[in-house]
């Protein structure tokens, strides 16, 4: 894919995800892989209205050196990046269901949203563990992301939102996807009895699907 075809493709994405209330305001950010750098969605840009040819584009050290000025979280990128040499594009969203999963006290922290369906696991992974609050925009929580990232494809930040990698931008956005279905089914069963895949079948999906 070229870059000009990785910029449109990003441009259609994050618009979808807007339109279906993935991210609301400027909410949200994503980014993709590119051969010499990556490409960001600008800071306090909505993406449900981002132009291709702005988006920001760092080089691989990660500084800025085309297009508007990349979002402040471009640090939360950075961390998978550098822990998953698999990650061809990352999502950050405020997505609603799993960020309440985000704002549960008593939530696993290491894996609060349990194996309910075979597509979770499939899309985000075995385990997609919480990392502890921090403000918007402090980049001191990089070390914990870049921490979680080397054994798990998604994150979630306490009080604020998920966090997924993917190997392709399309894949990137598939387990957001996934992964806010699964945080709305967990909320939909809380205090029910759930039954959960198994570990054996967990690794089964894993070593059949990765």
């Amino acid at each position: 894919m070229t870059e000009a075809d990785l910029r449109t493709l990003l441009v259609e994405l994050s618009a979808s995800l807007f339109a279906r209330g993935f991210s609301v305001g400027s909410a949200g950010n994503i980014s993709a892989r590119l051969e010499d750098g990556y490409l960001m969605t600008p800071t306090n840009s909505s993406l449900g209205r981002l132009d291709a040819g702005r988006l920001s584009k760092l080089d691989t050290n990660f500084a800025h050196i085309g297009g508007d000025k990349p979002s402040k979280e471009v640090f939360m990128h950075r961390a998978f990046y550098l822990a998953r040499s698999d990650a061809g594009a990352v999502v950050h969203l405020h997505s609603t269901h799993a960020t309440a999963n985000a704002c549960l006290a008593d939530a696993d922290s290491e894996n609060p949203i349990p194996p309910l369906t075979p597509y979770f696991v499939m899309r985000v992974g075995r385990r997609m563990p919480v990392i502890p609050y921090y403000r918007p925009g402090d980049p001191a929580m990089e070390p914990a992301i870049n921490a979680a990232a080397r054994d798990a494809r998604a994150v979630l930040l306490a009080n604020h939102g998920p966090v997924v990698s993917g190997k392709t931008l399309i894949d990137a956005v598939y387990a957001a996807e996934e992964l806010e279905e699964a945080a709305r089914l967990a909320l939909l069963l809380r205090g029910s009895q759930q039954r959960l895949l198994t570990p054996a079948q967990v690794d089964d999906l894993l070593s059949h699907y990765g």
